[in-house]
């Protein structure tokens, strides 16, 4: 995002794209790893709320390494919520539920910042003050878009893995998983390079501008 924006933007986006993603990391991200926990516990497993996790406070979800990607390119991650599958009535299904969860919400959240973005845009009167408030709503939707489109890729840790993984026999997944600390290096190197942010970007802008296209509907009929 901070990359991004240095390269294309003007110094007032930059400076509100910082912030923005500053408010992504310390009060949204915890929101999508609390549903992660909030998911496993109603599901039957109480190991999240046993460590901690169930909670809304970042110092027991924030990730030193996911907290810099989010504020250099946008998309990252926060510490896994720890979960136990044979708690779960159906061990599979339950792991998928909890997977989705956390891209789930950041969707949610993402839609509420849109709708708070297109209100801002028909109340302010195009003032100064309407274009840093539309800025960082819009960004902090647009971010958390990009999370949930991140997290929803197959690749260990990520929900997307535990969400495939779930389709697949158990000897194969944790046979991947013994290689999970090494896949995320890679992931890592993939975002800073920029390898991955073609396809990462295009996905995540098709589905701002399906949000963006449903809150400016709910503006305009409410208004």
């Amino acid at each position: 995002m901070l990359l991004r924006l240095i390269r294309g933007g003007s110094m007032l986006e930059a400076l509100v794209g910082v912030f923005s993603s500053i408010f992504v990391v310390f009060c949204t991200l915890p929101i999508h790893e609390f549903a992660h926990a909030v998911a496993a516990d109603k599901l039957g497993d109480p190991t999240a709320r046993r460590q901690g996790r169930l909670t809304l406070n970042p110092l027991a979800h924030l990730d030193l390494w996911g907290c810099l990607m989010i504020l250099l390119v946008g998309y990252g991650y926060a510490k896994p919520v720890p979960f136990n599958m044979r708690n779960f009535k159906n061990p599979k299904g339950g792991m998928a539920l909890v997977a989705l969860a956390g891209p789930v919400s950041n969707l949610l959240m993402a839609f509420v910042f849109l709708i708070i973005y297109r209100i801002c845009a028909v109340f302010l009167n195009n003032t100064d003050l309407a274009h840093v408030f539309c800025l960082f709503f819009f960004y902090a939707a647009s971010i958390n878009v990009s999370l949930a489109v991140f997290n929803l890729l197959p690749i260990p840790p990520l929900d997307g893995s535990r969400i495939a993984f779930a389709l697949i026999p158990n000897q194969y997944y944790y046979k991947i998983m013994q290689y999970e600390r090494y896949i995320m290096i890679a992931l890592f190197v993939l975002m800073l390079t920029g390898a991955l942010s073609l396809p990462l970007n295009f996905l995540s802008e098709a589905l701002m501008r399906l949000l963006n296209a449903l809150a400016s509907l709910i503006v305009r009929g409410a208004v």
